[in-house]
């Protein structure tokens, strides 16, 4: 997945699903609480890639279980858009994460994260110098 997509979330805090995303999230999703660089957002990982994740959470003992890997569980809601792609979020991951009502829907190679427009804004300017952008490269081997 990639891409950035402006929304608005509606009354009911639902949200439509970007057309480019469709597809990769698929009929059946899941969003939980996410941080990347420090800055809360919200992750959507379309069902198999859910499904790894607890396979692997399954497999962790129960003292690295203790650690906290289960927020992301205990605070995921499971997504079925509607006809018109529309999904709605718990108004937890809504104030975990943030949002009013403009945001920001960004792909990230297997899932796609929801921020809150502003959050988003400083999380980007914070990363978008040339000595990050190269070591963002580096990490990911080029």
């Amino acid at each position: 997945m990639i891409g950035k997509y402006s929304a608005k979330m509606d009354d009911k805090n639902r949200l439509i699903v970007p057309a480019k995303l469709r597809e990769e999230l698929g009929e059946e999703f899941y969003v939980t609480v996410g941080t990347t660089g420090g800055h809360r957002c919200l992750t959507m990982y379309p069902a198999a890639a859910w499904q790894r994740l607890t396979e692997n959470y399954n497999a962790l003992s129960l003292s690295q279980r203790a650690k906290g890997p289960n927020v992301l569980f205990n605070n995921a809601v499971e997504c079925n858009p509607d006809k018109q792609f529309r999904f709605a979020l718990s108004s937890f991951l809504t104030q975990f994460a943030g949002i009013d009502r403009e945001v920001m829907i960004v792909g990230c190679a297997g899932q796609a994260e929801i921020w809150d427009v502003a959050e988003y804004e400083a999380y980007e300017a914070e990363n978008m110098s040339p000595d990050k952008l190269l070591a963002a490269l580096e990490a990911i081997g080029l």
